[in-house]
């Protein structure tokens, strides 16, 4: 009898969580993937972490802070100078001083940044820090940017450089 009482207590629910959908229309409520599937293809907006704009350092007062540091915790505003080419898992970003770049990577290889981004406005939030890159790496970083053979074997020598590891993205 017990049974018998709590299906027909959940009945009612059944119904309740059924489509949205009016009989007769064939449109569907869109998932959260398709709002992330638009701003990817726009190339403007928040990726990982949301964050602002507010306390962003140009890349000349970044260096500045960074002289005689290992690592800090920064939120950046530059142009993004590249970015992978196979699916946006990094780019790099324009530090101003001659043709210095900045690798940034993503934190936990948990978001991307859409693969058309070169020459966008961007500002990050994240880590930081000096890094050696080793030959593999940044052959493998040749390859994702679709570099000649050529130019992929050019590379004999570990690169020490600034790298970053973002949390959040804003791409304008």
């Amino acid at each position: 009898m017990k049974n018998w009482i709590i299906t027909l207590a959940l009945v009612p629910f059944m119904f309740a969580c059924g489509s949205n959908q009016e009989e007769g229309t064939n449109e569907e409520t869109p998932a959260a993937d398709t709002a992330t599937e638009a701003m990817v293809e726009s190339s403007v907006g928040y990726f990982g972490d949301t964050i602002s704009e507010e306390g962003a350092m140009s890349p000349a007062d970044f260096l500045a802070a960074m002289e005689g540091k290992d690592s800090m915790q920064v939120k950046i505003a530059t142009t993004i100078n590249s970015c992978c080419q196979k699916k946006g898992c990094w780019m790099k970003l324009d530090m101003g001083e001659g043709n210095a770049e900045m690798r940034v990577r993503f934190k936990d290889y948990g978001f991307f940044v859409p693969m058309d981004s070169d020459g966008k406005q961007t500002i990050v939030e994240g880590f930081a820090f000096r890094d050696t890159t080793s030959i593999d790496d940044l052959k493998h970083y040749a390859q994702d940017a679709g570099k000649s053979e050529e130019e992929i074997a050019a590379i004999t020598e570990p690169e020490v450089s600034l790298s970053f590891m973002a949390n959040g993205v804003i791409v304008k």
